[in-house]
């Protein structure tokens, strides 16, 4: 058991009867009353973040969750093919617990995969960028290269991204995938 003092980002408690990752804390000492931890909380399976409010004499039950790197290979119908790069042993991972990530994963991709304690496939860490093709964006028009907007752009995986006038398609470019946004031309 865990204490509201020992909260840290990226720990997994089991809250409500469901696993949840602190993705963002803040101690609180008001004048008048005790002392609390307000939180916000991302559901690990969902991915719905909630906010809840700790006092400072609660318990939490920290869940240690694994994680194994794995390398992706392919798509299988509704499942996504990892294996092991030490053991060549290959995991079926479901389309749903995949999600969104489906646009920024790559052929050959090292991810890091996240087990709970009885086993469970939690989800998937990608690497922090990855780089991709633009498939189709609108042209670049002359005198557009002021504007700070940008323009939609459509990568060779689908992934829907604003991008800066200047790029055209064929063109590769870095992207984040915690946040999903433009960072550079490569």
């Amino acid at each position: 058991m865990a204490t509201t003092s020992d909260i840290r980002n990226g720990m997994i408690i089991n809250f409500k009867n469901d696993l949840f990752e602190i993705v963002e804390f803040l101690h609180v000492k008001p004048g008048k009353g005790g002392a609390f931890v307000r939180t916000k909380l991302k559901n690990v399976k969902t991915g719905k973040v909630i906010e809840n409010t700790f006092r400072t004499s609660e318990k939490l039950e920290e869940v240690r969750v694994e994680k194994h790197k794995r390398e992706y290979l392919y798509r299988d119908g509704d499942f996504y093919v990892f294996m092991d790069t030490t053991t060549y042993e290959q995991t079926q991972i479901p389309a749903d617990v995949i999600g969104d990530l489906d646009k920024l994963l790559i052929e050959n991709m090292e991810v890091t995969m996240r087990l709970s304690p009885d086993g469970e496939i939690l989800g998937i860490e990608l690497p922090t960028t990855v780089i991709q093709e633009i498939a189709e964006c609108e042209p670049n028009v002359r005198g557009n290269s002021a504007s700070v907007s940008g323009k939609k752009a459509v990568t060779d995986r689908g992934l829907l991204i604003n991008v800066p006038f200047f790029l055209e398609v064929g063109d590769k470019i870095k992207i984040d995938t915690r946040t999903g946004e433009y960072i550079e031309r490569i």
